[in-house]
């Protein structure tokens, strides 16, 4: 087993929120699963300074910067296709919405990354599972537009404390086609039809324990739905 990790640079506010993106590394390790890192070799939309929020001056590139959470062992994404990985997960951080895509600026409406929509869509028409936490579902809701695939996956509940507009956020997902549930920070919402898992993590109030708790379910399941696949 096989498991492609797709990074969208380095750091929450303008890359792969690290601490999953770690979490997500040390549960398929746990799993005893062969795993490898992907990004695209793009530019970053922008810089943010982590300790204070603001814009910087400079420019810095998605695989470049992904590369610092792989340690240095990472493929271009432009290089990959879903032949080369059994399952695929994407963990979460603002880097999924200006990077891959402009749902930050422009929610549904903004584009996508051409090699991210493609590896999406290569993975589902293969039947091989992918794993979306935190920000990540709204990517894959946004690469499965069109497509007549109407993908459950969840960012969150907006019956517990966020620091995002949850409903809107769903609102937009469902503009593409999705259908978005609520889900618990340590909880997980399996699209079997699909096999599609996704977990909120971040994108509620959370400890970093109550996220690997969510990581761990979701890496399980994405584990389950690719021994089904294998067995089929």
């Amino acid at each position: 087993m096989k498991i492609g990790v797709l990074l969208s640079g380095s750091g929450v506010y303008d890359g792969a929120e690290i601490q999953e993106s770690v979490l997500v590394l040390l549960a398929l390790s746990q799993a005893g699963v062969e795993y490898f890192c992907i990004a695209p070799n793009i530019e970053q939309h922008h810089v943010i300074n982590h300790l204070n929020g603001e814009e910087m001056n400079e420019k810095r590139n998605v695989l470049t910067e992904a590369a610092r959470i792989a340690r240095g062992n990472i493929k271009d994404l432009a290089e990959i296709t879903a032949n080369d990985m059994d399952g695929l997960v994407m963990p979460g951080g603002f880097g999924v919405a200006k990077n891959f895509t402009k749902w930050a600026f422009e929610g549904a409406n903004g584009e996508i990354n051409a090699d991210v929509k493609r590896l999406v869509n290569e993975m589902v028409k293969q039947h091989k599972p992918i794993a979306a936490v935190c920000m990540s579902p709204t990517t894959v809701a946004k690469a499965l537009e069109g497509t007549g695939i109407e993908a459950n996956l969840t960012v969150g509940t907006t019956q517990e404390a966020s620091p995002y507009q949850i409903a809107d956020i769903n609102g937009e997902m469902e503009k593409v086609g999705a259908k978005p549930e609520m889900c618990s920070v340590t909880e997980v919402i399996s699209d079997d039809a699909n096999n599609i898992v996704s977990s909120p993590c971040y994108m509620m109030e959370a400890s970093i324990s109550e996220v690997n708790e969510g990581i761990q379910k979701t890496i399980a399941k994405l584990v389950e739905m690719v021994a089904l696949q294998t067995e089929s």
